[in-house]
């Protein structure tokens, strides 16, 4: 008993209490927290060594405390589970560069990322915007989330010299047309927007100029209207272009009794008309005797 409330507890550490407001939540099934092994120091020591960067502390304490994280949940649609949540961070082993090096038998001509690694001569950049990482030796890129497949959410480090330990890292995030896309400078703030964002699909695409797509944005309507309504302020000054104006007022007023079509007035005009032809004739017949 006293085993399961200590792994309660670490469990509840880890994930912020958020599988609780999960359960809580109308329609949400199947919350599962897979529980991990802390990962070992050697094995931290064995990947620093491989791949000549010092691991952010962070990001180091939170390896020894569970060897990588993944949380996932479902919604009930037509008693039916459908799996919609997923928070991943991949495991020390599954911490892989993005970069793999080149193969002795690949072509000498083949294309590879580092061909996209090209910047238009004149373009100005604003200061506020961080560089972003390069596909070549320059950036080391390891991959900490591989986000079902819409994305990767990778660990970088920038102005790298080989040969020489890398240190200084950030969070950033891969869309699927090989753009870039600041998400954080340190793990720990980038674990608690996972956290936040409930793991929900393409949840990364809020900090894009295109945000996800119209299907997403209704899971985070749906089950995250606060955040979703202010990150839709933040990413468009209007701040509701997109959402419909309904003035309840206007909606669902009576309408007004629309007046009867005017047929009697021309019945009336009519049968007036015929009186006077009427009236005419007689004249006519009666001037004729």
């Amino acid at each position: 008993m006293e085993e399961t409330k200590e792994s309660f507890k670490i469990a509840d550490r880890l994930t912020l209490g958020i599988t609780r407001i999960l359960e809580n939540m109308p329609g949400v099934v199947d919350v599962r927290f897979a529980e991990r092994e802390p990962a070992e120091k050697r094995s931290l020591l064995s990947w620093e060594q491989k791949n000549t960067c010092i691991l952010p502390e962070d990001l180091r304490d939170f390896y020894l405390t569970t060897d990588g994280f993944t949380l996932t949940w479902s919604v009930k649609l037509d008693s039916e589970c459908v799996p919609l949540g997923c928070m991943m961070i991949n495991s020390v082993a599954r911490l892989c560069p993005l970069l793999q090096p080149v193969s002795l038998f690949s072509l000498p001509n083949a294309p590879s990322l580092a061909d996209l690694d090209w910047e238009e001569s004149g373009t100005e950049r604003s200061a506020r915007v961080p560089v972003a990482p390069h596909f070549d030796s320059r950036s080391r890129i390891f991959e900490l989330d591989s986000c079902g497949g819409n994305g990767k959410v990778c660990l970088v480090y920038k102005n790298c010299t080989p040969g020489v330990v890398a240190q200084r890292s950030e969070i950033w995030f891969l869309d699927r047309s090989l753009c870039w896309h600041f998400l954080t400078t340190t793990f720990t703030s980038y674990y608690r927007l996972m956290i936040t964002h409930l793991g929900l699909p393409e949840w990364q695409y809020h900090f894009t100029p295109y945000g996800p797509s119209p299907q997403a944005k209704q899971w985070a309507s749906l089950y995250q209207p606060l955040t979703f309504n202010c990150e839709l302020s933040l990413a468009d000054p209007a701040g509701d272009l997109y959402l419909n104006k309904l003035d309840p007022s206007k909606a669902f007023k009576g309408k007004a009794k629309v007046p009867a079509p005017k047929k009697k007035q021309l019945t009336q005009c009519n049968s007036g008309g015929a009186a006077k032809g009427q009236s005419n004739a007689g004249r006519q017949s009666g001037a004729k005797r």
